[in-house]
């Protein structure tokens, strides 16, 4: 995949308005990621991933290995993505991004993350961070949350259920 295909595909997903704000989004993620892993593994995790992209990983960062928890790192995300973003969208695109993210890259590199990152019960929940990918991915989640699966009918449905009588039956 280049960097082209990833960020239209995470237009597609965010249904984002531009370009110029999903990659604004996806650097808020991956670099705040970056600032939180150790270098070798945002080296490992990066490796996968279109040049441009792996940028905000390793290069745009000038820190790794900080220890920040989850709330900390919805609130650097949101700050960097701007434009009146809440921190519950950061939380949001930061899924979507990791679910696209876990497709590319090896699952050892995947693991690796997810191992520096504290999936406890506390504040330091990193495991929202992977509920996408944890609900089988972008297609699965986003069929969940819409209700998804074939849908009944309206034909097929009996007049009681549709609300009554049918339209041709009058009153006087």
């Amino acid at each position: 995949m280049n960097f082209d295909e990833f960020t239209g595909e995470i237009q597609h997903r965010l249904e984002l308005p531009d370009t110029g704000r999903t990659v604004r989004t996806i650097r808020a993620t991956l670099m705040t990621l970056g600032q939180r892993i150790p270098e070798g593994a945002a080296d490992d995790l990066a490796a996968s991933l279109p040049m441009e992209i792996k940028w905000y990983m390793t290069g745009a960062v000038e820190e790794h290995g900080q220890r920040f928890d989850w709330q900390e790192f919805l609130a650097r995300v949101t700050e960097i993505e701007g434009d009146k973003t809440e921190p519950a969208e950061s939380a949001y695109h930061a899924r979507i991004i990791i679910d696209l993210v876990e497709t590319l890259v090896p699952p050892s590199d995947f693991q690796q993350l997810r191992d520096q990152l504290p999936e406890s019960e506390d504040d330091e929940n990193w495991r929202k961070l992977f509920e996408v990918v944890d609900a089988g991915g972008w297609g699965d989640a986003q069929e969940a949350q819409t209700g998804g699966g074939p849908q009944p009918d309206p034909e097929l449905q009996s007049d009681d259920a549709a609300g009554g009588e049918s339209a041709d039956e009058t009153h006087e």
